[in-house]
């Protein structure tokens, strides 16, 4: 009963493709909105910094690569290379004094210029091999931050962000950091809902599908792959410096390491792959759901009497939510976001569907 098109009348163009043709959407959407403004007076600040606040920053991080994969349909596993140019290029500028609103700005676009190196491999290899080239990109990533001290430190060393400020304003506040992370993860996703209705949005899609196809059309897949490769790594890069000064405060190598690219290809798939509302679902999966089943293994181990070792409690948990994962995608393989849109569809014509039977 609560999604209903009667008295939906789309009498021209611009009205058949608004952003939410449902009322119940845009209804929905503004909660969400609402319930993220107000998250600081209704959460406390644990919770909040803890699970709120990366569980945005990644999300906007996976709706970057979202973009390059689910949107153009390039398989990418070296996306926290370009997380980690951003995140350095961003504190390194803010280290020598440049003013934070530009130092996120050079880190977006320094992740961009390293991002479309790999939109030279996706011209010439697809698939798995484009896949194998971006993981080799990654790796290379990963040895020059080990192996240059002048960039990282070093190996085993970390550089120290500096106090984030906006306009002039340092911003330290539980609360001020958050609305940091969820202007960003709102702008991200406006940006993403209005990709679809735009002509790159459409021609993406059709690379995605067939590329030759798409030439024959007269739409230029080599233009088109870069412009994803490249608005992709600049949401990774901001992403980055986002995460660093928000929430991890010092950047290291190995907080941008290969298994960071699996982890957020990871998050994709198991949303949706191309599903703006799909992504939210399948980061807080990916990084909010082991330590709430951490929680209810440890838990029900206390109830009922049993006793656990710390190694156990480990393992546990990752079996868990490991075989989640493999029941949600065998329940729906088009991912989290997939299942949300079925459950939608059903309430669409619910409870008139009974009538036919």
């Amino acid at each position: 009963m609560f999604y209903r098109l009667s008295g939906v009348h789309h009498t021209s163009y611009i009205s058949d493709s608004r952003l939410y043709k449902v009322p119940a959407d845009r209804r929905v959407a503004l909660f969400f909105l609402a319930l993220g403004l107000a998250a600081p007076f209704l959460i406390g600040s644990l919770y909040l910094n803890s699970y709120i606040l990366p569980w945005l920053v990644w999300t906007a991080a996976a709706l970057g690569l979202n973009l390059v994969t689910g949107w153009a349909g390039q398989l990418h596993l070296g996306y926290a290379a370009v997380m980690a140019v951003g995140a350095y290029s961003a504190v390194h500028a803010a280290r020598f004094g440049v003013p934070w609103e530009f130092a996120l700005l050079i880190g977006g676009i320094s992740a961009s210029v390293i991002g479309s190196l790999f939109a030279f491999a996706a011209l010439r290899v697809k698939g798995l091999y484009l896949a194998l080239t971006t993981l080799a990109m990654q790796f290379v990533m990963d040895w020059v931050l080990t192996h240059s001290p002048a960039i990282s430190g070093g190996s085993h060393a970390s550089l120290q962000a500096p106090t984030f400020a906006l306009l002039g304003q340092p911003i330290g506040s539980d609360a001020g950091l958050y609305y940091v992370a969820f202007g960003w993860c709102l702008l991200v996703t406006v940006f993403m809902l209005n990709l679809r209705r735009t002509g790159l949005g459409r021609a993406l899609i059709a690379v995605r599908e067939k590329d030759y196809a798409a030439a024959i059309l007269g739409v230029n897949s080599f233009y088109y792959k870069i412009v994803a490769f490249a608005a992709s790594s600049f949401i990774g890069g901001v992403s980055g410096a986002i995460l660093v000064v928000t929430f991890l405060f010092l950047v290291a190598p190995e907080q941008f390491s290969v298994a960071v690219s699996i982890q957020v290809l990871a998050m994709v798939i198991v949303g949706g792959l191309g599903s703006i509302i799909g992504t939210y679902f399948g980061v807080a999966l990916i990084l909010l759901m082991p330590g709430i089943v951490n929680g209810i293994v440890a838990g029900g181990a206390s109830m009922l009497g049993l006793q656990l070792n710390i190694e156990t409690l480990a393992h546990i948990p990752n079996a868990v939510y490991g075989a989640l994962i493999i029941i949600i995608l065998m329940i729906e393989p088009l991912g989290l976001g997939k299942l949300y849109g079925n459950i939608r569809d059903y309430l669409m014509v619910w409870p008139f569907d009974q009538l036919k039977k």
